[in-house]
């Protein structure tokens, strides 16, 4: 059990730079366990799966934990919901569930975003009171795309600038694809980044990361022969559910009832 002192640790560090890694780390065999759901998932036919464009190449998978039982014990094991309720300070829901793939050689970068400005004017939601928890479900190193944030940027709030100001098409494909809706400019991240520095999330299968929805951040091509595959679970509070999102349920809950906790965090 974590230790109140490494609680506020976990705290301070997130608040200050927008994203913090706990200790605890899911087991080798939860991991290969969702190692194995994933692979069964991406060769399903199903509307929640997303190709690299113009490719049968699996790019991510969403809302899997509305329809898998693995994916729904995983958004209630304990590491995660207290993780999430320690950081937002309050009961709270599943509002976003995906894995991001980057098959070896084809995995395509994501650009320079934040999360908040999609949930915000796409959905609705009223403020940034929720965040990401992402599990490594490999490896990720330097070579194959790993997540990489100007720390300190959450402060700042939506990023003034490029297509977050221009008028949306309401088209959620485009929230999914390389080609992303609202994107932070690369003038403008690379000027944050001068200022605030950058750091990559890298870590062995199991890690676990938490960051903040208006941190801004991008990722690479995978450049390697190695899959970078990355669960994200996004924990809203209740009290922050968007009135009424209109985005397919697969990436927007509806249900906004408070998560319960699974009994362990054995998967």
């Amino acid at each position: 059990m974590r230790t109140t002192h490494e609680t506020a640790d976990l705290g301070a560090a997130y608040r200050r730079s927008g994203w913090c890694a706990p200790p605890e780390r899911l087991t080798a065999d939860a991991v290969e366990k969702l190692r194995r759901t994933v692979d069964r998932i991406s060769a399903q036919d199903r509307p929640e799966i997303v190709y690299e464009a113009g490719q049968p190449v699996v790019r991510a998978l969403h809302g899997c934990h509305r329809f898998d039982e693995v994916c729904e014990r995983v958004v209630r094991l304990p590491l995660f919901v207290d993780l999430a309720e320690t950081l937002l300070g309050g009961p709270v829901y599943v509002y976003q569930f995906k894995v991001n793939m980057k098959q070896p050689f084809e995995g395509a970068a994501w650009p320079w975003h934040q999360d908040f400005v999609f949930w915000h004017r796409e959905d609705g939601m009223v403020a940034p009171d929720a965040v990401n928890i992402a599990v490594f479900l490999d490896g990720v190193s330097g070579d194959n795309g790993p997540l990489r944030v100007i720390p300190g940027s959450h402060e700042l709030g939506i990023v003034d600038g490029g297509a977050a100001d221009a008028e949306p098409s309401h088209d959620w494909r485009r929230h999914v694809a390389a080609t992303l809706e609202y994107t932070v400019p690369d003038e403008v991240a690379e000027a944050l980044a001068a200022g605030s520095g950058t750091e990559s999330l890298t870590g062995p299968a199991g890690t676990v990361v938490a960051f903040h929805p208006n941190i801004v951040h991008c990722s690479s091509n995978n450049a390697s022969a190695y899959r970078r595959a990355v669960l994200l679970i996004t924990y809203n509070l209740v009290s922050n559910a968007p009135a009424a999102p209109t985005r397919p349920e697969f990436l927007v809950s509806r249900d906004s009832t408070p998560i319960t906790r699974a009994d362990s965090n054995v998967l």
